[in-house]
């Protein structure tokens, strides 16, 4: 009996040993492999953004780390914005973290019309001034986000300098289940995303007239956008990010003073 108790009490003794081996090897790794992971992330943000503004298709295949790095710091400059005053504020805009600041009450806000289903909304928003060679502005960047049929879904929304001429809309990332492959999954689909380029954000009066709709009539017009096939949440769900980010809780003061001359 003694000593089976005492085999018993050995391996105990060797199966908490082995955990708390693995917990510390878990949890070094971890550590050690964050910077890595916060890099990677960065980077992969990086390469949308540069697909949004048109310097690399990743459809193409897969783009060298070299290539997004050094096409990214050559034309593409991140500036952070205070969604209240639609000012450019101090900071280091691709270090930040836009996520983190909305989920921290002290640095977000509960927006009123939450069309797009955000919750919170970080105080400072980032947006990409892309330029040419000769440092003349080109296309500014805006990042978008909303709620689909099963996640929320981001996307880079890419406009010309009048704030108004769409370049593309890039969705990149979705945190959930994912969209539907086939249906809402076809915000990726290079056919339906190359329906966006040309488009208009604003009718002639200045209101936002973007829509995302099956009335063929609007769907052809210069303000209008096919909605996709079966998947009319997730048309529903980008309708509804376009809305909010370029609304009075989003960016649209920034877009009002960018029309005024506020990049010049």
């Amino acid at each position: 009996m003694a000593s089976n108790k005492e085999s018993i009490g050995k391996t105990l003794f060797v199966v908490v040993g082995l955990c708390f081996v693995c917990s510390m090897f878990v949890s070094t790794a971890a550590v050690l492999l964050k910077p890595t992971q916060q890099q990677n992330k960065l980077l992969d943000k990086q390469k949308y953004i540069l697909e949004a503004a048109g310097l690399v298709d990743t459809k193409a295949g897969k783009v060298e780390k070299e290539v997004i790095i050094d096409t990214y710091n050559k034309y593409v400059e991140a500036r952070l914005v205070d969604l209240k005053t639609g000012d450019f504020v101090e900071g280091d805009a691709d270090t930040f973290d836009v996520e983190k600041a909305a989920r921290t009450p002290a640095t977000s806000f509960k927006p009123e019309n939450d069309i797009a289903s955000v919750k919170r909304v970080a105080n400072q928003g980032v947006v990409y001034l892309v330029k040419d060679d000769n440092s003349e502005l080109q296309t500014v960047i805006i990042p978008v986000k909303g709620y689909g049929l099963w996640s929320t879904m981001f996307a880079f929304l890419a406009v010309e300098p009048d704030m108004n001429t769409i370049r593309s809309l890039v969705y990149y990332d979705f945190t959930g289940s994912g969209e539907t492959p086939g249906l809402g999954g076809e915000v990726q689909n290079p056919q339906w995303v190359a329906k966006w380029q040309g488009k208009k954000l604003y009718d002639n009066n200045g209101e936002l007239a973007i829509q995302v709709t099956k009335i063929p009539t609007i769907a052809s017009s210069v303000h209008g956008v096919d909605a996709l096939s079966g998947a009319t949440l997730t048309s529903n769900g980008v309708q509804h990010s376009l809305t909010f980010w370029l609304g009075e809780e989003g960016f649209a003061r920034f877009i009002e003073k960018a029309r005024n001359g506020g990049l010049s």
